[in-house]
């Protein structure tokens, strides 16, 4: 991090995923969480994208509760999201067109059920759950990824788009090398 506006930016953005999260929390399997880390690491980069993750990830915890596997589970996930998520931005050089968002929209959905599998693997292990358990565990779980992969399939084309387009026109990095790279937002 280089300056005051970018531990702002990350505050104000970690601050949104845990309102978002909050907000939506009564609806079981519909969450935005997902699509606005997204756009977030996308745009803006490894780098701030695992600040903010890590932030959220433990911050979360005060509304939540303090649970060790859910802990463990999304420092591992969101990690892995944000790096998947800010090499993609990266490759593309972070362009907005349809075959991206498509790339995009898809690997979000694959990366909602890595979340419903490792946490099948992370929590069964934690409790040392036995196998019969761990699988209906298992079974249990797509109650809730099979709605959060259909809520992904539908929120990213539809968030994304305008999300990258307000990064764009209100990146407050005028000196960054975000903004000099010609991060530039096509129109689909």
């Amino acid at each position: 991090m280089k300056t005051a506006k970018d531990i702002a930016l990350i505050g104000i953005y970690t601050a949104l995923l845990i309102g978002g999260q909050f907000t939506l929390s009564g609806i079981s399997g519909v969450e935005i969480v997902t699509v606005l880390l997204l756009g977030f690491a996308y745009y803006f980069g490894v780098v701030r994208g695992l600040l903010v993750a890590n932030a959220f990830s433990l911050l979360r915890c005060f509304i939540f509760g303090f649970f060790p596997t859910v802990i463990i589970l999304y420092l591992v996930y969101y990690n892995l999201f944000v790096l998947l998520f800010g090499l993609l931005g990266r490759r593309f050089k972070r362009a907005a067109k349809l075959k991206i968002f498509v790339v995009l929209t898809l690997t979000a959905a694959l990366m909602t059920v890595f979340f419903t599998a490792l946490d099948d693997v992370i929590t069964p292990l934690y409790y040392g759950f036995s196998l019969n358990a761990a699988k209906a565990y298992a079974v249990a779980s797509l109650v809730a990824v099979i709605p959060q992969t259909i809520c992904t399939l539908v929120t990213v084309p539809l968030i994304l788009p305008v999300l990258l387009r307000l990064f764009f026109k209100v990146c407050p990095f005028k000196t960054s090398a975000i903004c000099e790279k010609n991060a530039r937002i096509e129109k689909i």
